[in-house]
């Protein structure tokens, strides 16, 4: 089976489906990621320090059996890590088992107090999350530009960017961002975003393709109605959607048979899905069913659009 890639603005080539690890426990992950790779036919890892199941990933590639040089891994730094880029990627590399990532992302545009009292989520005494607010964006990004100069990481990007947070880095950057992780799915497609990524070259990724835990999505009408139009899968349809725009999908799951699916699933709808089909699926949000599932509560405004959770304000 042909899984097909998307050139970057590099002109690295990023297999359009990856294996999402966010949430997968460590003792699932090491058999969910060999599985993936050594059966299923996977060649692409999307992990990040922040999921703290890293060094079980790694175990995972190692028990594949699968050539390094075979697999596209992507992670990212955690926002306690913006003033020390470098060594958050040691970590990552040596977590692992790897000498270079293919992709390495800014996780989120959220620089956190590295000095406080938790090393991934610190908090002020108002039970806000710590947040460095005049560390300055453009700086994280000199510092991962940095780690391509020194062949530590192949490509850079970013996630969870809106266009306000990317024109923070933008004027300044010598390297565009190759991509920009989002949560995008018909619920949540973002088109004016996706608009603007695509007149800068940026590719976009698709994190929680599927819509995360307990998602409407799966059970959606019309995505149930394309899926049996052409007899495959509600998770084909949502898959298969986001390819037919060029945008990586990122699926996760450790349930072996789900793995399988998600890959071949994907492929077969890109054969199956019209433009009637895609023309509907685009127009789902739109209709009245705009819905973001992922809003952490940071205490800034990320610019996005249609972010319902408010900003908590100091309560001292």
């Amino acid at each position: 089976m042909s899984v097909p890639s998307i050139k970057l603005n590099n002109g690295v080539n990023i297999p359009a489906i990856g294996l999402g690890t966010w949430q997968s426990k460590p003792e699932e992950v090491v058999n969910a990621v060999a599985y993936a790779l050594k059966e299923a036919g996977y060649r692409h890892i999307d992990c990040a320090w922040g999921y703290n199941n890293e060094k079980d990933v790694g175990e995972g590639i190692r028990q594949s059996g699968v050539p390094r040089s075979e697999i596209f891994i992507t992670s990212k730094v955690w926002g306690t890590y913006h003033s020390r880029v470098e060594e958050a990627l040691d970590e990552t590399l040596a977590n692992l088992g790897t000498d270079y990532l293919d992709l390495y992302l800014i996780h989120w545009p959220v620089a956190l107090n590295p000095k406080g009292n938790h090393p991934a989520f610190p908090t002020l005494p108002n039970g806000l999350r710590d947040v460095v607010h005049d560390w300055k964006l453009s700086d994280t990004w000199k510092q991962m530009e940095a780690l391509v100069k020194k062949g530590k990481v192949k490509t850079i990007g970013i996630s969870n960017f809106s266009v306000k947070k990317m024109e923070e880095i933008l004027p300044s950057a010598e390297i565009i961002p190759a991509v920009n992780q989002l949560e995008l799915h018909p619920y949540n497609p973002q088109h004016e975003l996706l608009s603007y990524l695509r007149s800068k070259g940026i590719v976009p990724e698709a994190y929680s393709p599927l819509g995360s835990t307990n998602s409407p999505l799966i059970k959606d009408e019309v995505v149930n109605k394309i899926a049996q139009k052409h007899g495959i899968q509600p998770s084909d349809v949502l898959l298969g959607w986001l390819v037919s725009h060029d945008i990586v999908a990122l699926p996760k799951s450790v349930t072996p048979s789900r793995i399988a699916s998600n890959l071949t699933g994907t492929v077969t709808a890109l054969g199956k899905l019209d433009k009637e089909d895609i023309t509907e699926l685009d127009g789902l949000a739109a209709s009245g069913k705009q819905q973001r599932l992922i809003m952490p509560p940071w205490p800034v405004d990320l610019g996005f659009d249609n972010w319902t959770a408010p900003f908590p304000q100091p309560t001292s």
